[in-house]
């Protein structure tokens, strides 16, 4: 129904709300340079009732600056002007600090560095600031802990037997962790109770190749986080809904039909709509998005209908024999219901809305 582009000077895999209804974006290339930007969004998508035409439907550049390493994680950390990303070769995590009005740039001001090797993978991470700004990051199920983003300090370092690759980590509040392994197993941890790490439930059988990643629903209101379902996707498009109440089954169950990814499968993605109750979005298998209704969904695992796919990123890479661009990372609008951002390995980047079925009108 209505669809804003910006074109990104490299390819990028991450989109991030922060302060102002800012968006952050950031490069993943392999070579020094990778860019940082902060984006004022359409002035159509700053406000909360849709609008109509709009003379100014382009994002602006408001401040940026640039990574010696690869970014492939970056978190706003809320409350503050500050950004924690993450990316090869190590697990340890860069600091930003967005400028203030009199300056136009991102720079880094510290490194938090882990106690491993080269050989662990980059760091996945999550942030809040309920007690102090934190930072919860990791890259294995016996490497994950919590620091204190401005001091650097050790706040909580979580206990475990197992070494597993994380694909995913999120606070459900202040003091319960979620960790998602990318074999698909969930982890529950309390920060109350450093020596303990609870492990939830596994996914149903799969092949030892397949990987995994997780969504949380955030913002619900009057609703507490632990509460709400899980998503988990897998590299084949299974898709997996569990109550952590009742971690004994599942509460839903289903196929998405996507193509196979290519390997690593590392741009998989899925996540909850915010403000609209039962629906979400996966992307990583091609140049699509897909928003589901999980409404409907019961334990049998039949394949699910998609109500809306966004094809505008594969119908707007370069043609000849160029590899059709491949979605790498979205997420939802904040307040607006049908609203989704996205972004492709060709640097393009969409802001786009969902029409809502007549039948569902």
């Amino acid at each position: 129904r209505d669809l804003h582009t910006f074109e990104l000077q490299a390819p990028t895999r991450l989109i991030e709300w922060a302060r102002g209804n800012r968006v952050c974006v950031a490069g993943y290339g392999q070579s020094d340079g990778n860019e940082i930007l902060q984006l004022v969004p359409p002035p159509t998508l700053l406000t909360k009732e849709t609008q109509g035409l709009c003379p100014e439907r382009d994002f602006k550049v408001e401040c940026g600056g640039f990574s010696e390493r690869p970014v492939y994680s970056l978190k706003y950390v809320p409350d503050t002007s500050l950004l924690v990303s993450s990316g090869p070769p190590d697990s340890s995590l860069q600091v930003w600090q967005v400028s203030a009005e009199d300056s136009d740039v991102i720079k880094s001001i510290s490194t938090i560095a882990t106690e491993n090797g080269t050989w662990q993978s980059w760091a996945k991470t999550a942030t809040i600031s309920a007690r102090a700004p934190w930072v919860l990051h990791g890259s294995r199920l016996d490497r994950v802990q919590i620091t204190e983003v401005e001091s650097r300090k050790n706040v909580y370092t979580a206990a475990s037997r197992g070494s597993e690759e994380l694909s995913g980590l999120a606070f459900l509040d202040c003091n319960t962790l979620l960790l998602c392994c990318a074999t698909g197993q969930l982890c529950l941890a309390d920060i109350r109770q450093p020596q303990s790490l609870v492990e939830a439930m596994s996914v149903p059988s799969a092949p030892c190749s397949e990987r995994w990643c997780m969504g949380t629903r955030h913002g619900a209101q009057g609703l507490e986080l632990s509460s709400q379902p899980v998503a988990r996707l897998s590299s084949r498009g299974l898709l997996t809904l569990t109550d952590l109440r009742k971690t004994s089954e599942f509460l839903a169950l289903a196929k998405a039909r996507v193509p196979s990814p290519g390997s690593g499968a590392e741009f998989l993605c899925v996540s909850w709509a915010p403000a609209l109750a039962g629906y979400l979005a996966i992307s990583g298998f091609d140049g699509t998005v897909h928003v589901y209704d999980t409404q409907s969904w019961d334990s049998s695992g039949r394949e699910a209908e998609p109500i809306f796919v966004h094809k505008g990123h594969a119908f707007g890479g370069a043609g000849g024999s160029r590899d059709p661009p491949l979605v790498t990372v979205h997420t939802w609008h904040l307040q607006k219901p049908r609203t989704l951002l996205s972004a492709a390995s060709d640097g393009s980047l969409h802001v786009w809305d969902w029409v809502q079925p007549c039948g569902k009108c």
